[in-house]
């Protein structure tokens, strides 16, 4: 629509997972905006109550952990406990982990990544069909995917290969939520700076931003927008799709000196592939 406002999302109730964070807290100011009653769900309580006070619609918050049963079923019922049923859920709660290089990763280190951003998304994807069942309706749900979900890297093992599954449950979910009209999309942002990096992880990002098409890094609001959309009736003939919001990162061909292969100044390279002239 023409004013940005998507259709469907007014007076619905949306949960977003990692609501605290960056993308989390960006995706719930999009939806509040937009009408929607919000529970920010977070493991850190006071983030979560923070960002969800700041809404301009009505809201809630739950402290939860993700990776537990009991902390899924813990929202759920906040949720439907304070605004009847659930309508959209964005499952975007995930962690990083560590870039050390592959010899050294321990199994602790992996299994603590994967039992969020793969556990979390299993039991909140779970918890999704079980609430839509109950509730005898319908619904839209959005994972946070990644870059990284669709390319490899030889850092950022554990995070990488937890991305990479967060597809295969996007895949069964829409497969088994389609019949039933549950669509399950997913957005795959590229490099976008927040404060779960330290000053120095948010320079090194802007400057591998540098590389992408758009020549930038992203922010978490052009992330939520793109959930706005997915979660809202605009996309009512989606589902299984993963949406890449990255400047274009994912189409470089890393091989090839137009597309950047080992380019860090891309003003000379822009200056002999456009032959851009001062007037």
């Amino acid at each position: 629509m023409s004013n940005g406002i998507q259709r469907g999302l007014a007076g619905k109730v949306a949960i977003v997972t990692g609501g605290a964070g960056g993308l989390g807290s960006a995706t719930a100011r999009r939806l509040s905006a937009e009408g929607c009653r919000v529970v920010v769900v977070d493991i850190d309580g006071e983030g979560a109550r923070k960002v969800a006070e700041s809404l301009p619609a009505e809201s809630a918050w739950v402290a939860a952990d993700v990776s537990t049963e009991e902390g899924v079923a813990g929202y759920l019922r906040e949720a439907t406990g304070s605004f009847g049923q659930i309508d959209f859920h964005h499952l975007n709660a995930g962690i990083p982990g560590t870039t050390g290089a592959f010899p050294d990763l321990s199994a602790e280190e992996f299994d603590r990544v994967l039992a969020v951003n793969v556990r979390g998304i299993f039991l909140g994807l779970r918890g999704a069909f079980r609430a839509y069942r109950d509730q005898g309706s319908t619904g839209s749900v959005v994972l946070t995917a990644s870059i990284a979900s669709l390319r490899g890297s030889a850092d950022l093992i554990a995070y990488q290969t937890s991305k990479h599954a967060v597809l295969g449950l996007l895949h069964g979910g829409a497969m088994y939520g389609g019949p039933l009209g549950i669509r399950v999309n997913a957005v795959a942002p590229g490099i976008v700076p927040t404060d779960l990096f330290s000053a120095a992880g948010r320079d090194d990002m802007v400057r591998r931003a540098s590389t992408a098409p758009l020549r930038r890094a992203g922010t978490p609001d052009e992330i939520a927008s793109v959930v706005a959309f997915l979660l809202s009736d605009d996309a009512a003939y989606m589902t299984g799709e993963v949406v890449s919001v990255d400047g274009g990162s994912a189409i470089v061909s890393t091989v090839r000196s137009s597309g950047g292969a080992g380019a860090w100044d891309f003003g000379a390279l822009d200056e002999r592939t456009y032959r851009r002239t001062q007037s």
